[in-house]
């Protein structure tokens, strides 16, 4: 089923949260929950968005969810997977939702165990590029430039001197079931994902990037347009990793302006030229990679 505005459900199982204006993450869970349904269990690490949606007697999932260890969103949903398959219960998918850090950092131990063994999960790491939750701290997701609480931008450092670690690969190297990247600007691609996702017996991992107007400096309004940007500009890619092969699922004849996409975000307004050739140098190499051999 190809999910789309017209046919996706009206049901809601993710609402009244207290997440901020344009909140990309909240999006993103939103929206995968519908293609996940009501019988979904769901897990969420300390993050944003535990700590919008768990708010008593406001609570914000429909579905049962439970909020894990920062560490182990990766175990516990592989545990829930575990007992519905020794109770009987079918036809009822385990998801686990963590954010950057969650997933990269201090939650990459118990998502690879995870992997391994193969359980029967979905894991969807929502991509802003940095601990929001706990005041913009640097993850092992924030890019090459970005100004945070600890990597501050100033006379003799760029902001983060790290790029972006390369989690998709990284889940791919485990020969996973199903991998793949999304971005909340191309939403209709993301659902298929989801999808997919669901029909996949095995584990799961779909890396879906979400803007924070919070973290990332930015009117609520203009979400759905950086996420765009950041696709069509080639900081960010959507592709598919199945049976053992990379797919592309986009491939830009041309990229769109890094410079309009980076200057629209306050976390990158002290960037000087030579900081931004450095990054545009790195997506030329990372395209180069990707279109000699995933195509």
């Amino acid at each position: 089923m190809k999910h789309n505005a017209k046919n996706i459900t009206n049901e809601e199982f993710f609402y009244g949260h207290k997440a901020c204006g344009g909140c990309g993450e909240s999006l993103a869970v939103r929206l995968a929950m519908k293609v996940l349904g009501e019988r979904t269990f769901a897990a969420l690490p300390a993050g944003c968005m535990s700590a919008v949606s768990f708010i008593y007697p406001n609570m914000a999932f429909t579905n049962n969810a439970i909020i894990t260890p920062f560490a182990s969103t990766g175990a516990v949903a592989a545990g829930i997977s575990a007992g519905l398959k020794a109770l009987g219960i079918e036809d009822a998918p385990t998801v686990g939702f963590a954010g950057d850090g969650g997933t990269a950092d201090i939650g990459l131990q118990a998502l690879s165990g995870a992997i391994d063994r193969n359980d029967d999960i979905i894991y969807i790491c929502n991509d802003n590029e940095a601990y929001m939750n706990t005041g913009i701290q640097k993850s092992g997701l924030t890019p090459y430039g970005t100004k945070t609480t600890t990597s501050p931008a100033g006379k003799n450092l760029p902001g983060s001197i790290t790029m972006k670690k390369n989690m998709f690969e990284i889940v791919a190297a485990h020969d996973i079931a199903y991998a793949a990247t999304a971005s909340v600007g191309y939403l209709e691609d993301f659902m298929a994902k989801v999808q997919k996702a669901k029909d996949t017996k095995g584990t799961s991992y779909i890396h879906v990037f979400a803007p924070c107007p919070t973290g990332w400096g930015h009117e609520s309004n203009v979400t759905i347009d950086l996420a765009k940007q950041a696709v069509d500009s080639g900081l960010w890619y959507l592709a598919e990793y199945e049976n053992g092969e990379f797919k592309l699922n986009r491939n830009p004849k041309e990229f769109a302006s890094v410079e309009d996409y980076l200057k629209a975000q306050s976390r990158f307004k002290h960037l000087k030229d030579e900081d931004i050739e450095i990054i545009k140098a790195h997506r030329d190499k990372k395209w180069q990679k990707m279109r000699k051999y995933w195509l």
